[in-house]
């Protein structure tokens, strides 16, 4: 199967209406948001036009999702977690997340974060009234253990049911968490009384090199809740749709969501999701490859572009993780990458701490745009 990051031309992203190809001019190259330049795969275009010339548009019904992500996981992950009866439809991820800290905390409550991390953890926690608790990933982007445990002791004296917000694998630095940190992040947790909500969204998005392991599947994880959702690895964020997954102890809590919950995906949502999780693999795996290569493309052009800049590849997701600090641009590389590059990366001040003087590329495109991007972001730095 050929890459899916290829053969799509500029004129062709440019129809496109969604937030990466508006938000900007024309002349700005957008290599921020987390949408991918592909063309979607063939089961998941069938299956949506399918589901349209059958007028079949109406409210979502039955449990599509849950069987197609219950045998994605068997395969990929050797996972057995997606049971009927602790699964439930949700909107997207973040719409999840919230749902899981309404049952399992209150405003009075804090959550903890390992920051940098997906800047919407801060802005959604903030917005329902909880307090955010910050524990500082290690020098090498993985999880600090001490700065947790210190976070964990700090968010149980704020309130009587804290909640730790994991990313897994990790935005920005693409950390796919091993085993046994996710085992020590289950001890630790239940140690302080913490609950454990795990966002897994880019799940599938494991390069070569690297193994996801699902949250829930580790010891101690019982208590814990999982989100997924098909929607980053086959490009389907417009397509809403995504399912929270409880641990063997939590499934009463699960119970507690409105009974509206389940209404939240979209019905196309949930058959194109279903269409990727089932039939998608093969297109699946063209993208890891291409996204592999991508990956060595960016460390090479970074070496040679701007070698002011540390990046440390990731083992998942489709975002690199910039350091820019050598770079003399101060907090906000982006805006001057922005202004004198006209070339669009997404600002690391909204991750929280550890993310000032870097940024965001999402190297999910073209091995073209990707040198563009990169040789902007030189002159950037030249003009500058």
């Amino acid at each position: 199967m050929p890459n899916p990051l290829t053969g799509l031309s500029p004129e062709r992203l440019r129809a496109r209406t969604s937030e990466k190809w508006r938000t900007f001019p024309d002349d700005v190259l957008p290599v921020f948001v987390a949408e991918m330049d592909v063309d979607l795969a063939a089961p998941v275009v069938r299956a949506i036009a399918d589901a349209v010339a059958l007028g079949d548009t109406g409210y979502p019904a039955g449990g599509a999702y849950a069987e197609a992500l219950d045998g994605f996981a068997r395969e990929r992950w050797g996972w057995a977690g997606v049971v009927a009866g602790r699964v439930s439809p949700v909107a997207d991820v973040m719409r999840g997340v919230l749902e899981v800290l309404d049952v399992l905390s209150s405003a009075s409550d804090a959550v903890v974060v390992s920051s940098p991390v997906y800047p919407p953890f801060f802005q959604f926690v903030a917005h329902t009234g909880r307090r955010v608790v910050e524990a500082p990933l290690g020098v090498d982007g993985r999880i600090g253990f001490a700065a947790l445990e210190e976070a964990f002791r700090v968010a149980g004296a704020h309130g009587s049911r804290p909640v730790f917000l994991l990313c897994n694998p990790h935005n920005p630095t693409g950390a796919v968490h091993r085993a046994e940190e996710l085992a020590e992040v289950a001890a630790l947790a239940e140690r302080f009384g913490v609950r454990v909500v795990s966002d897994e969204i880019h799940a599938p998005l494991v390069l070569p090199g690297a193994r996801f392991t699902p949250y829930l599947s580790v010891p101690g994880a019982e208590r814990g809740f999982a989100v997924l959702s098909a929607s980053k690895a086959w490009n389907l964020a417009g397509l809403k749709a995504a399912v929270v997954v409880a641990g063997a102890g939590a499934e009463e809590e699960l119970g507690l969501f409105p009974e509206w919950v389940k209404e939240g995906p979209s019905h196309l949502g949930v058959i194109a999701h279903a269409a990727a999780l089932r039939e998608g693999g093969a297109w699946l795996d063209a993208l890891l490859a291409g996204l592999d290569a991508n990956r060595r493309l960016l460390g090479e052009l970074v070496a040679e572009e701007l070698p002011g800049v540390r990046y440390a590849p990731g083992e998942g997701t489709y975002l690199a993780w910039l350091d820019c600090r050598g770079l003399g641009l101060g907090d906000d590389p982006a805006a001057g990458f922005l202004e004198r590059g006209r070339v669009a990366l997404t600002s690391g001040t909204g991750f929280g701490t550890g993310g000032a003087g870097h940024a965001r590329l999402n190297l999910a495109t073209s091995p073209e745009v990707l040198t563009e991007a990169v040789r902007r972001m030189a002159a950037a730095v030249r003009v500058g």
